[in-house]
C-alpha cells in the first residue's frame, strides 16, 4: 500500500489533536515489553492508545516466528487487522517481519515494516515516515509514563536483546541479532516510572537475559542489585533465563524478599543425547544440581520450564529417558513446543525428523504429566499464608465475583466475595485454602 500522506488525527473536546493507536503482539514476554515501551513513546508524542483496533487510525503489530505456528498466526494477525480496519495505517515489526523478506510484497496493506534491529526506534521511524504529528500540548509531563499493559499490576521491562549462542533449533537468535544491553540507568528510570503509575511488579525480559551486561561491562546480578537499591517497586521477577548463566552471586539475590522466588529455566529436553544435538550448554546432571541448590537455599522456590517434543532424531528410548528426568525434577508448569523445522536453523537439516503423529502423541503424554506435576506443586501450598498481588479486573462468575492474583512464586490464586473491589492491585497476606477442581489455580481467603 502506498503512503498517501500523514496519519489521520482526531480532535478532543478541548480542540486538541489526538491520534488513536492500537498495539498488538504475539509471542514472548519480550514482545510484550516492547509494545509497552512503544505505547509510552507514542503517548509522549500526544497519541491515545486504544484496545479496539476498529477505533484506531494506526495499527502496530509485533510478530513472532519462534515456531511455524507462530509464523502462521503472525500472517493471520496482519491480514485480519488490515481487513477489519482497512482505513488505518499499518506498521509491522517483530521476528516474523524481520526474517521473511517477502512480507511487504506478499501481504497487502503494510505501510511500514520495522526490522528488529531498528525496533527500539520504531516510534521515531514511524513519526518520520508516516508523518505522525508531534503534539506537545497533549504530551505527558516530565516524569509521567503512560503505560499500556494487560493489567495495571505487572509490567514487562526489556533489559537486553539478541543472543550470542546458536542452539540448533532456534530462529530467534537469527531474527534478533547480536547481544545488546540497555544501560542500567535507562532500566532503572523505566522501573521507577511504571512504579509511579501504580505498577507493583516488574518482569525483566530479554532474548538472553542471563547475558545482560556482557557488552557494557556489567552483569545481571549487578543490575538486579541496583534495581533493589535504586527503586522501590515491591516485586522484581525474572523472565526466562538460561540455567548456565546462574551462579552464587545470582543465588544471593533471593535473600531480598523483593526478588521473587521463581525462575523459568528452559530445559528443552530431559535427555543428554538430545541436548547435545540441540547444542545446549547444560546437561541433565548440571540442571539437577542447580535446581537442588535453589530449592535448598530459597524458601518457597518455584520452577517452570520449556520443553521441545520430537526434536530430530529423538528415539523412543530418548523420549522415555527425557520424560523420566522431567518427572524427577517436578516442574510446576511447562511450555510445551512440538518441534517444527525452521528454515535457517541447523536442526531443520538434521536427519531423523520425527513424524507429526509421534510428536502429537508425545505432546499429549507430556501434557498429562504436566497436569499431575502442577497439581502436586499447588497442593504443597495449601495451608500457607503468603502475600498475593491481586490484579485488577474482577470477573463475574456463576459463584459470584472472582479476583485473581499471584503468589511470590508465581502461582495463581483466586478469591471471591464483596472484598474483591477493595484489593485490586494490592499485595495482601492471603491464606491458601485449596486447589481448584480443574487443578490450575489455588484458592485463598484474606488473612485476618
Amino acid at each position: 500500500r502506498q503512503n498517501t500522506g500523514p496519519c489521520t488525527t482526531y480532535t478532543d473536546a478541548h480542540g486538541k489533536k489526538m491520534m488513536k493507536i492500537a498495539l498488538k503482539t504475539l509471542g514472548c514476554r519480550l514482545n510484550e515489553a516492547e509494545i509497552q515501551a512503544w505505547s509510552r513513546d507514542f503517548q509522549q508524542r500526544g497519541a491515545t492508545i486504544v484496545n479496539d483496533e476498529l477505533a484506531a487510525d494506526l495499527l502496530v503489530l509485533n510478530t513472532c516466528a519462534v515456531t511455524s505456528d507462530a509464523v502462521r498466526k503472525s500472517r493471520h494477525l496482519i491480514r485480519r487487522s488490515q481487513r477489519r480496519n482497512p482505513n488505518a495505517r499499518l506498521i509491522v515489526s517483530g521476528c516474523y517481519a524481520s526474517l521473511d523478506e517477502t512480507v511487504e510484497n506478499s501481504i497487502e496493506g503494510i505501510d511500514l515494516l520495522v526490522h528488529n534491529r531498528d525496533k527500539d526506534r520504531l516510534v521515531e521511524i514511524a513519526a518520520d515516515v508516516l508523518e505522525i504529528p508531534v503534539m506537545p500540548s497533549t504530551a505527558t509531563g516530565p516524569g509521567e509514563n503512560p503505560l499500556f499493559t494487560r493489567n495495571r499490576s505487572r509490567a514487562f521491562i526489556k533489559i537486553q536483546d539478541g543472543c550470542r549462542y546458536r542452539c540448533t533449533f532456534c530462529i530467534v537468535t537469527v531474527a534478533r541479532g547480536k547481544e545488546r544491553s540497555l544501560a542500567p540507568e535507562t532500566i532503572i528510570e523505566r522501573v521507577n516510572a511504571v512504579h509511579a503509575q501504580g505498577v507493583q511488579e516488574i518482569v525483566l525480559t530479554g532474548v538472553h537475559a542471563g547475558g545482560y551486561g556482557s557488552d557494557i561491562n556489567s552483569s545481571l546480578p549487578e543490575l538486579i542489585r541496583r534495581l533493589l537499591n535504586e527503586t522501590a517497586i515491591p516485586r522484581i521477577r525474572m523472565g526466562s533465563v538460561e540455567p548456565w548463566d546462574l551462579g552464587e552471586e545470582f543465588f544471593n539475590l533471593f535473600n531480598n524478599p523483593r526478588f521473587m522466588p521463581h525462575l523459568h529455566l528452559p530445559l528443552q529436553s530431559g535427555c543428554d543425547s538430545v541436548l547435545k544435538r540441540m547444542a545446549r550448554r547444560c546437561r541433565t546432571a548440571d540442571f539437577q544440581r542447580l535446581v537442588q541448590r535453589l530449592r535448598d537455599s530459597v524458601p518457597g522456590f518455584n520452577l517452570t520450564t520449556d520443553i521441545i517434543v520430537g526434536f530430530p532424531g529423538e528415539t523412543e528410548d530418548e523420549w522415555c529417558r527425557g520424560l523420566n528426568f522431567i518427572e524427577s525434577i517436578g516442574f510446576s508448569h511447562m511450555h510445551i513446543f512440538s518441534y517444527s523445522p525452521r528454515q535457517g536453523t541447523a536442526a531443520a537439516a538434521m536427519p531423523g525428523q520425527v513424524p507429526v503423529r509421534v510428536r502429537k502423541q508425545r505432546s499429549r503424554e507430556l501434557h498429562d504429566l504436566m497436569q499431575r506435576m502442577k497439581r502436586a506443586a499447588l497442593e504443597q501450598c495449601v495451608g500457607q499464608c503468603v502475600p498475593v498481588l491481586w490484579e485488577s479486573g474482577i470477573e463475574q462468575r456463576e459463584q459470584g465475583q472472582r479476583l485473581y492474583g499471584y503468589t511470590p512464586a508465581y502461582q495463581r490464586v483466586e478469591t471471591g466475595g464483596e472484598e474483591c473491589a477493595d484489593i485490586c492491585n494490592r499485595i495482601i497476606e492471603t491464606r491458601i485454602t485449596g486447589v481448584t477442581d480443574c487443578g490450575e489455580r489455588l484458592t485463598g481467603i484474606l488473612a485476618t
